[in-house]
């Protein structure tokens, strides 16, 4: 680790988030109105909205070498509270978890690959990768994996990535799929239909020393998987969007490549 990231996380605080973050949480979970939350919100700025937006800015300075690409703040890397139950049988309004999420800038909302963490009393998920894409970006994905199977190989081989995650992960089918030949040398990884990396964890892990170190060490792993799934959106998003800043630089990343 380079002089500099190492002095940052000596300055970064031994945790984010206390026992009183997941209390507020279960608490939340037990009082799950809107009028509990409006007469409680001290304790959510105090125990999570806080700490969360802490960890973010101190997060954005140390992938910025590893990541740049990728928004890190509590503007674009937070969710709503509130739940949108419109389409959901649980109408409860609130969600019982904290969660953040780093995507490129630029990009049309849910199309691209990004890192994400999330937590609550019972369970500490972090990783990221490309969830579900709709058929058009799922395709642009084989294509590029097709023509750069060796690439992807050596990100999900390389010893950091191994390391933290493992193996690749995500839903797969159990064919080739069409259009692409079934003896393929990347005919493993055309078959998923998401690709992504995670570690779970206990929801106290959130609450301790570890969780940051821990944090930074899987979010820096998986980002050259993010990097090499966002290249083929960035690409197909710049024909159909322009020249936005956030399409534009990873179309250059995806150039160099």
């Amino acid at each position: 680790m380079p002089a500099t990231a190492r002095a940052r996380a000596t300055a970064a605080p031994a945790s984010f988030f206390t026992p009183r973050t997941l209390s507020f949480l279960r608490a939340l979970k037990r009082n799950n109105d809107g009028a509990w939350f409006r007469e409680h919100k001290a304790d959510y700025v105090a125990h999570v909205q806080g700490p969360l937006h802490a960890l973010l800015e101190t997060l954005a300075d140390d992938l910025r070498n590893a990541a740049p690409e990728l928004a890190c703040s509590p503007r674009e890397s937070t969710f709503r509270q509130y739940r949108d139950t419109r389409f959901s049988e649980d109408k409860s309004p609130l969600k019982t978890y904290v969660a953040f999420v780093l995507r490129p800038r630029g990009f049309p909302k849910g199309s691209a690959a990004g890192l994400y963490a999330q937590f609550d009393w019972t369970e500490t998920w972090i990783g990221g990768g490309l969830y579900h894409p709709e058929p058009a970006i799922r395709t642009a994905v084989r294509e590029h994996i097709a023509t750069h199977h060796r690439r992807l190989a050596a990100i999900v081989g390389a010893p950091a990535f191994r390391k933290q995650y493992g193996a690749l992960e995500g839903d797969r089918l159990t064919r080739v799929p069409r259009g692409f030949d079934p003896d393929h040398p990347a005919a493993a990884f055309l078959m998923h239909k998401d690709w992504l990396a995670s570690r779970t964890y206990p929801g106290t892990l959130a609450t301790t020393a570890d969780f940051y170190p821990t944090l930074l060490a899987l979010f820096r792993a998986a980002a050259p998987l993010i990097r090499f799934l966002n290249e083929p959106i960035a690409a197909r998003a710049a024909r159909t969007l322009g020249d936005e800043p956030g399409v534009a630089a990873i179309s250059r990343r995806a150039a160099r490549a």
